[in-house]
């Protein structure tokens, strides 16, 4: 085979550990001029105007509310938009803080020995309405919390920091959703909405009370070098959830999810037909996931606005439920198309490939049953797995195949104990080429390699500017 076995369980996990090292140091500098610290990280644009949180009142006890010193400080930098922008610092400390929004050609820092943290006062979480989109909330009919940084309208913000930390404290949130006693959909940690130029970088996040990162209706995102931490059984708690966006680059990261690592989207059945915004133009690399019951990549199943020209390569998964899996139902419509995947390595999973298509969950019984989804033009290639205990679950729907499937170059080794059934298909139809162990009959055997573009998406040439902050910390 010509993609060789170049991978084993243990150099995967150290490599694993090496990129949560590669993202601890991050990209930052420090160094001492005349006792204070210049910190230069990477960013879209740099501010002509920096402030500290702590100007504005904030306490960092880790028990002082700070969500009225993060309005004020927002506020007040917000007047310097037009004068070259500003970036609001959070220095060392913990900074116990409910909702607060962000600003246009604004930055926020946060410092590595920084904690945000998200308070279990649920008065300091305003309540938004739902989704057009979507229609209703994902945990209940009702409104849903605002998330714990979030910015609507925006152009030219930055998140990031030399590795500061966004802790959520989830598990009080967790608690109420297993319990049933949620009335409104429980706040993410980032969601930036109808927005562009954006970038969240550098961070770690931790226990978020659902997904992580949420840019939805928005434009020319850049996410980068976060490590995202959740437990294996923590309820809902995406990685990153790209949702009818154009441009996006994800790189660089390292998951750790009770969900899938990164869930890509654009809206839930009939809602998401009408509202009709695609999610399109997507880098996905360089990208490491543990999820034991969730798919590193996840296609759906909110996709009635449409997915395409999806791209991701070098992804690497561990004691994952699967590689990339597609999930639709009759009701979606919408289509997932030209989804290119190549160079990914999986450890202990479930499923190497997987495409659901009666994942039957619905905002309400108003959808359509004539909406049937597109499913067509999935290309994997250059793909290697250990310890797998099925090589491909793939289930269209009657009447409405997934076509134009393709997959090549594939070595699978499976489990000591594999199912005697390794390709279960149903409704699909397309070709494989070099693929062990062999396929069903519904992709037949041609010599071909799949395909996977050559040329570059706009957002991947953003180049980012060396910046900096000053301070005594």
């Amino acid at each position: 085979m010509e993609f060789s076995r170049k991978f084993h369980v243990i150099e995967m996990l150290i490599s694993a550990i090496l990129l949560l090292g590669l993202l601890s140091s991050s990209v930052a500098e420090v160094r001492a001029v005349e006792q204070s610290t210049v910190i230069e990280f990477p960013a879209l644009n740099c501010r002509k105007h920096s402030a500290v949180l702590t100007d504005f009142g904030g306490v960092g006890d880790g028990k002082t509310s700070n969500t009225e010193a993060f309005k004020a400080a927002i506020t007040n930098l917000s007047q310097l938009a037009p004068d070259g922008g500003a970036q609001l610092v959070v220095p060392p400390g913990k900074w116990l803080t409910g909702s607060f929004n962000l600003t246009s050609h604004f930055t926020l820092f946060i410092h590595k020995d920084a904690i945000i943290l998200g308070t279990q006062d649920e008065t300091e979480w305003p309540l938004l309405p739902v989704l057009p989109s979507y229609g209703r909330g994902r945990d209940a009919p009702g409104g849903r919390f605002s998330s714990l940084i979030f910015g609507t309208n925006l152009t030219d913000v930055v998140i990031t920091g030399n590795n500061g930390t966004i802790d959520g404290q989830g598990a009080y949130w967790w608690t109420k959703f297993k319990q049933g006693k949620l009335n409104e959909t429980r706040p993410y940690l980032i969601e930036i909405m109808y927005s562009n130029r954006v970038q969240i970088s550098n961070l770690t996040l931790v226990n978020s009370p659902s997904w992580n990162v949420h840019p939805i209706y928005s434009s020319d995102i850049i996410i980068q070098y976060l490590t995202i931490i959740a437990p294996v059984d923590s309820p809902n708690t995406d990685g990153i959830d790209p949702d009818s966006c154009t441009n996006t680059r994800i790189e660089d990261s390292f998951v750790v999810s009770g969900d899938d690592c990164i869930a890509v989207k654009s809206g839930w059945d009939e809602y998401g037909i009408k509202f009709n915004m695609s999610t399109k133009h997507l880098i996905i690399r360089r990208f490491t996931c543990i999820s034991p019951d969730s798919a590193a990549i996840a296609l759906g199943s909110e996709m009635s606005g449409g997915i395409e020209d999806v791209r991701a390569e070098n992804i690497t998964a561990i004691n994952t439920q699967s590689g990339v899996r597609i999930k639709t139902a009759v009701g979606r419509g919408g289509y997932v198309k030209d989804i290119y995947v190549r160079n990914m390595i999986l450890s202990t999973m479930k499923y190497v490939f997987w495409m659901t298509g009666s994942y039957t969950q619905h905002p309400d019984p108003g959808f359509d049953p004539k909406a049937l989804p597109i499913i067509k033009g999935i290309n994997y290639k250059d793909i290697v797995a250990d310890n797998v205990t099925y090589a491909a679950r793939l289930e269209g729907i009657e009447n409405d195949p997934f076509t134009d499937i393709c997959i090549s170059n594939v070595d699978i080794k499976l489990s000591a104990k594999p199912k005697e059934l390794q390709w279960n298909c149903t409704d699909v139809q397309g070709v494989t080429s070099r693929v062990t162990p062999d396929a069903c009959n519904l992709l037949p055997e041609k010599e071909i390699d799949c395909t996977f573009p050559e040329e570059r998406l706009p957002i991947e040439d953003v180049e980012l500017k060396t910046c900096s902050v000053t301070g005594n910390f």
